[in-house]
């Protein structure tokens, strides 16, 4: 006769916590840390995908200058790529941009357009040449 034992579901979590006192339950409890942050890091990557989407088609660009303008108003605005990500998300759903973010959005466009035409922004300003002797 086979005898069945089931464990709760939060055994790892308790073996774990039982044995933080040694090497290896100190590893399971830094992988679960790990785990955590994946999970996490995955979580935000999926709005950053749809927001690079979004800005492919609106402004149109390749994935990587995409990502790249997301990266520039995350910097600007001095706020985290997954918070710029669900910002954008949401504009597209009717919700308004932040000031701060629509201004960091203008001058990543213009800043992507310029670089589409080859040149900086500000030699798009001046006189193209022509004309002259």
């Amino acid at each position: 006769m086979h005898r069945t034992t089931l464990l709760p579901e939060n055994w790892w979590d308790v073996a774990a916590e039982a044995a933080v006192g040694n090497a290896a339950g100190q590893d399971v409890v830094a992988l679960r840390a790990e785990i955590d942050q994946l999970r996490r890091a995955l979580a935000g990557r999926a709005v950053i995908d749809q927001a690079c989407g979004m800005v492919m088609v609106l402004a149109p660009c390749r994935r990587g200058a995409a990502r790249n303008l997301l990266v520039d108003i995350s910097r600007q605005c001095n706020t985290k790529l997954p918070d710029v990500a669900v910002a954008v998300v949401a504009a597209w759903e009717g919700e308004p941009l932040s000031r701060p973010m629509q201004r960091a959005l203008r001058h990543a466009l213009r800043r992507l357009y310029a670089e589409d035409r080859g040149c900086d922004a500000h030699l798009a300003d001046e006189p193209s040449g022509r004309g002259k002797s």
